[in-house]
């Protein structure tokens, strides 16, 4: 359950369980219908490689963001990617078909190219269907609003003001029925929340809290004053007791939009939840994870390393690598390893943050910026135990000294290793600036709080998205 939490937000495992619901029907309709030989359904003992398509392309939606807020609010846009994206999912279980054939070859036999061909084509074409349909049948369950969620909110000033604001912006669902609850006791209303358009202010003198929660069948009760010592515990126990789940508003918040309210953020709630616990099986996973992973990755793009290096050599003198001191785990210092991508004299005066058209970066280095190439050398920084795959990124010590001035908690962030890719990279853009690094922090707090290696794969697989669609590189 907490991994379906860390995976998918709300109305997004709607449509994953919608998607799967149809790829059970669709494609052993489309494996009876295509009878494709050898491969039929039918045939005994079942052959498990039939599973990774589906499996394969079901992995693949998710990896490339079509479950993510954003990809939700674009439907024409996310419908244009499906078919694509479904191709690579078909590619995918082609290899893992392969992979299986070659270690059990008695027991599985081995598929010919036709077979791969057809079955490729069945699963491209049904897959697609299947997709689209759920898409469709999905919006029209948004329109009908049946995914909404009935939120009461404790409280109606500044806090339940930015809690409106970000879950408009960031909420796990694409839509929240939201009533206010207030009392003089507890501030003054917010005046912006007043006059936000469709917003029900309901006063606790006039309504109870136990009754206003029946009343609009509240699904939860967010408790979000800004003077919580006028706050009437009976009440909230009241309605806890009747069936109603109640949550403080940072809680709410991590769960709800997978990162930490930064601006209201409470040491006293940060000592008393859960998380920011290491195990010794913990960092042994992750260590073997890393190794595994970085090994595997080096491998496959040694190529793309070469050539990287040969177009570097070929616009100039000059080092093909680049070092850098950067921050790791307990605030350690190590030289990070990457192509370069500036011009030698690019820091000749100190150094600077990274602008949007930095005009020190080469032509070579642009490209190599944009497809990601520049950042390989890190994995040689993993595979000596300095960096992660997953982490927050690593930062220079004058930065870290500096945001750590303007930032509470800023050095929590260390508590875990550097990554390569992080919570922070596949769900912020790059930043360059303190208040950039604050609202990163707030999903860097958010990683080390909620650390599992299950958590690691979920991240390495949204960041096949980020390399393939970037939102943004410097």
């Amino acid at each position: 359950m907490r991994l379906l939490k860390l995976t998918f937000n709300t109305t997004g495992s709607a449509l994953f369980v919608l998607d799967i619901a149809l790829v059970l029907v669709i494609w052993p309709l489309t494996l009876w219908i295509g009878r494709p030989g050898s491969l039929s359904f039918s045939q005994e003992p079942f052959d498990i490689r039939l599973l990774a398509y589906p499996a394969g392309v079901l992995l693949v939606l998710y990896a490339m963001g079509l479950y993510r807020r954003d990809a939700l609010l674009e439907p024409r846009k996310t419908a244009t990617r499906i078919p694509l994206v479904v191709g690579m999912g078909g590619c995918l279980a082609i290899l893992i078909s392969v992979g299986l054939g070659l270690l059990a070859p008695d027991t599985l036999g081995w598929y010919g190219g036709r077979d791969q061909a057809m079955l490729f084509g069945l699963a491209t074409a049904a897959l697609t269907a299947a997709a689209l349909t759920a898409r469709i049948g999905f919006s029209f369950l948004l329109h009908l609003r049946v995914l909404r969620r009935r939120l009461l909110v404790v409280g109606a000033g500044e806090r339940a003001y930015d809690l409106l604001r970000m879950l408009t912006k960031e909420g796990s669902n694409l839509h929240y029925d939201i009533v206010f609850l207030q009392e003089p006791a507890m501030g003054e209303i917010d005046p912006r929340l007043a006059a936000e358009a469709g917003v029900k202010i309901l006063m606790q003198a006039e309504t109870g809290m136990l009754e206003a929660a029946r009343l609009i069948r509240a699904d939860e009760i967010v408790v979000a004053p800004d003077d919580r010592r006028g706050m009437d515990l009976q009440r909230l126990l009241d309605c806890k007791k009747a069936g109603f789940p109640v949550v403080q508003y940072l809680t709410f918040i991590e769960a709800e939009i997978r990162r930490i309210d930064i601006k209201r953020l409470e040491l006293g709630w940060l000592v008393f939840s859960d998380g920011f616990t290491f195990s010794a099986i913990d960092r042994f996973l992750k260590r073997a994870f890393d190794l595994c992973v970085s090994s595997i990755v080096l491998l496959m793009t040694a190529p793309l390393l070469v050539a990287g290096m040969i177009a570097i050599r070929s616009e100039g003198p000059g080092s093909v690598f680049y070092r850098q001191e950067r921050v790791t785990r307990d605030n350690k210092v190590f030289w990070i390893m990457k192509l370069r991508t500036m011009r030698m004299d690019a820091e000749a005066g100190g150094a600077v943050w990274a602008a949007t058209r930095d005009n020190r970066i080469t032509k070579v280095g642009n490209f190599l910026r944009r497809a990601r190439i520049d950042e390989l050398p890190q994995l040689i920084n993993i595979l000596k135990g300095e960096m992660s795959f997953v982490g927050p990124r690593p930062e220079r010590p004058v930065f870290v000294a500096e945001l750590a001035q303007h930032i509470p908690l800023y050095n929590e962030r260390h508590m875990v290793k550097a990554g390569l890719t992080g919570w922070a990279q596949v769900n912020y853009p790059y930043g360059a600036s303190i208040d950039d690094a604050r609202s990163k922090l707030s999903y860097d707090l958010y990683y080390v709080k909620n650390f599992s290696i299950l958590f690691d794969f979920v991240i390495l697989l949204q960041t096949l998205r980020e390399v393939l669609w970037p939102s943004g590189v410097r």
